[in-house]
């Protein structure tokens, strides 16, 4: 037995009574060819070689992950680790079963610091186009004027504050100094973004030729990794899809200055998307310390959900609505042990954060209230119409916003120049907020003073204006904001700036909650305020049940879950009879990116009563990817190099060889394994060998039968497609073959990227 607990060659026992030297061959006996399998093929992979599944290269760029490969292997490595005597084994065995809480514990905690690191210093850049601290340059307004800082716990604000000083008294010259910062820094987090440019292969052939029955390859696309809220690529990675390079480190840093400088420019957007993003860069980076995630896409997946909660407990100081976020939102596959440590990584990034103290409050709820008084059943009425306008603003926002996605950012300068589209937006941002005194402030701020109790509060523009007798201009800056809100937003989503839709939906149903509030006066405004901050939120993202309890985590009222929950569930139902789609789905429509969404797909499909046959490729396709392997299961180096070229053409990274005898079906070669055999091993070997594919290896052969998944998953072509549907979102193919009905040939392959495709056609 290995001394090395981790190895897992081909010559391991890893099943009882079990061997794997069944096809050793001179690929693994040469030392050459040795080298090329172990500096590329992981140990876990290895110790698949015997197994007719088949092993896999790493997964390269935007390819589907093998979930059901990735389970047999790690449970292939499990066996390894956890049948040896001894006590040094009985150690490691106990340490591996630790690594997910002690990966959790690490994730949160460093989450925490980027996070307070982000905070302070988006609260310091924000305060600085109105003024600067003269005790203290590198304080935000709150800090010079109190002793609170971070680190520290608070003291209350004073009224009258020396130390900080306006840039200018002068209503122009403020105007134009809060413009030109505001300029300034989104010019800088657009140029930031640049950094992380990148370009991405195909997703699926845009159109069938018909006249030839063949796939038209089709070029890759640009994207900006550090763009955005980062929520769809994480969702899409998490559904099964590789994106590379979109959690590197490069990718974190960036998004944190990033995300600090769009902040602070005062632009309808928030940090919490960005930080769910920056979460999942540092779940990522911590898991590859860790063979078992790194070597294990599907492993990888567990902590990256695990991952997902912290973000956005430390945006909000919601640990609870963190989990229930990743659970609801984000993750496609969550089973038990993933909440478990999911609830722990979101733990350790509150108490982290907490004893950091980024506000220097020295408390989690960052909006608390203390209303004092309670609603009454008539009340009801007031949450449903706030539910009503939330689902409306939801529905026409997100339609507004995917027609802005797909026209203004078309033009060809923008497109071309998206730090000028962050320079536009500024602009216009800027030009319209500045003039209302609510809209002013940052966005985490303008809902603080939204949610203000009067009755309790000393010191507020909001509060002086609701003590007058019908303030006509402070009900116009209400119905203003809501307005700005909804049109900002819309213009605002989707720039080339990390960016977030959180804060700006919950800073419109605070303005119109408040709004309402006017009216009633039995009970404080500010409870409204709180009630359509939260159903707005509803109407754009679809959050239910995780945003009744970010709510209750964000303002520490308990009282006020009943009205949440109603407000928050008639916006979705609103929302959803508008637009189907929530915002982060219809990004991912907008970007491109191939997410299989089982529900929405399975309601598309029940519309259409389709056979799988449906999804089968063209003629000549199947022709290309079609292999017959002789009886002796080899075939010429030429053929297998004509397809090789034939599915770079294509150009989709996810296609393969299906491998048949008189028709039926015989195992399947990815193209990824195919090509590293040809151009790696293949280099051992003369131009004019013959290469086996299946059946056992003589001495000398050029053996790639090793990367022939001998089991695959076949379906009968005239089952209904809800079949395959099922199949693909819940068992996590990579590839599905298509067989006739009666003689069980192959007559087709379907992977997963060309169902995405034909769901898409479909709903739209």
């Amino acid at each position: 037995m290995p001394a090395d607990l981790e190895r897992a060659t081909e010559r391991t026992h890893l099943l009882p009574n079990g061997t794997n030297d069944r096809r050793l061959s001179s690929v693994q006996q040469d030392g050459d060819s040795r080298s090329i399998l172990s500096s590329h093929i992981s140990k876990d992979e290895q110790a698949l070689f015997a197994q007719p599944i088949g092993e896999r290269l790493p997964y390269n760029d935007y390819t589907t992950i093998d979930w059901l490969h990735d389970l047999v292997k790690d449970s292939f490595r499990f066996r390894a680790i956890h049948s040896r005597p001894g006590i040094r084994n009985a150690i490691y065995s106990a340490f591996d079963s630790c690594q997910g809480w002690i990966a959790a514990v690490i994730i949160g905690a460093l989450t925490a610091c980027v996070a307070f690191a982000v905070d302070v210093a988006a609260a310091i850049l924000s305060d600085w186009k109105i003024g600067y601290c003269s005790s203290n340059f590198w304080s935000n307004r709150e800090t010079c004027c109190t002793n609170r800082s971070p680190l520290n716990i608070a003291e209350e604000l004073g009224e009258d504050c020396k130390a900080w000083h306006t840039w200018s008294f002068d209503y122009g010259g403020a105007f134009a100094i809060y413009v030109g910062f505001a300029l300034l820094f989104g010019i800088i987090s657009g140029s930031v973004t640049m950094l992380t440019k990148s370009s991405l292969p195909a997703i699926a052939a845009k159109q069938d030729d018909v006249k030839s029955g063949r796939e038209q390859g089709v070029a890759g696309k640009t994207m900006y990794l550090a763009a955005g809220s980062g929520i769809p690529e994480i969702k899409t990675i998490l559904s099964g899809f590789v994106i590379p390079n979109f959690l590197d480190f490069k990718v974190l840093a960036v998004k944190a200055v990033g995300s600090t400088f769009a902040v602070a420019t005062g632009m309808c957007l928030g940090k919490e998307g960005p930080f769910v993003h920056i979460s999942t860069c540092v779940a990522y980076l911590v898991g590859i310390w860790f063979p078992k995630y790194r070597d294990n896409g599907r492993k990888m997946r567990e902590l990256l959900s695990a991952g997902c909660s912290a973000g956005l407990s430390v945006a909000f100081g919601a640990p609870l609505g963190g989990v229930l976020f990743s659970y609801e939102e984000i993750s496609t596959y969550f089973p038990r042990k993933v909440l478990w440590r999911a609830f722990l990584c979101s733990l350790t990034a509150a108490v982290v954060l907490r004893a950091l103290n980024p506000t220097g409050t020295g408390k989690l709820v960052l909006f608390e209230t203390h209303y004092g008084t309670s609603y009454k059943p008539v009340h009801y009425l007031i949450f449903v119409v706030l539910g009503l306008a939330g689902g409306l603003f939801g529905g026409v926002f997100c339609k507004a916003n995917f027609l802005w996605s797909k026209s203004f950012r078309q033009i060809s300068v923008i497109k071309k120049y998206p730090v000028f589209e962050v320079f536009l937006v500024v602009l216009v941002t800027a030009l319209l907020q500045y003039p209302n005194p609510i809209t002013r402030e940052p966005g985490d701020v303008i809902i603080k003073n939204l949610l203000v109790d009067c009755r309790s509060s000393k010191y507020s523009w909001i509060c002086e204006r609701e003590t007058g007798e019908g303030d006509s201009v402070y009900i116009g800056w209400l119905v203003y904001g809501t307005a700005v809100k909804l049109v900002l937003t819309t213009i605002t989503f989707g720039c080339k700036v990390p960016s977030g839709v959180i804060i700006p939906a919950l800073d419109a149903g605070a303005f119109f909650g408040r709004l309402i509030g006017q009216w009633i006066t039995t009970i404080s405004p500010g409870i409204f305020a709180m009630v359509g901050a939260a159903a707005f939120l509803a109407g754009v993202s679809r959050m239910t049940i995780s945003l009744v309890v970010v709510m209750f985590e964000l303002t520490g009222e308990l009282e006020y879950i009943v009205p949440n929950m109603i407000a928050i569930l008639v916006a979705k139902w609103v929302a959803d009879a508008l637009e189907r789609e929530g915002v982060y789905d219809l990004a991912q429509t907008v970007l491109g990116h191939p997410f299989l969404d089982l529900d929405h797909s399975l309601s598309i499909v029940q519309k259409e009563n389709a056979l799988v046959e449906v999804l089968i490729p063209p003629q000549q396709t199947m022709e290309e990817i079609t292999v017959d392997v002789p009886k002796d299961g080899t075939i010429s180096r030429y053929v297998l190099d004509t397809k090789l070229d034939q599915l770079r053409r294509r150009g989709l990274m996810d296609a393969g060889l299906v491998l048949v005898q008189n028709g039926l079906l015989q195992g399947y070669l990815a193209e990824s394994e195919l090509d590293f055999g040809l151009n790696n091993l293949g280099r051992l070997w003369e131009a004019t060998s013959r290469i086996r594919l299946l059946g056992n290896a003589d001495e000398g052969d050029f053996d790639l039968s090793m990367f022939v998944d001998r089991t695959p998953l076949a379906i009968c072509a005239s089952a209904p497609v809800e079949y395959a549907v099922e199949m693909f979102g819940k068992l996590g193919l990579r590839y599905l073959i298509v067989v006739e009905e009666g003689s069980s040939k192959v007559v087709g392959v379907i992977i997963k990227k060309r169902l995405v495709v034909w769901l898409e056609k479909k709903k739209h």
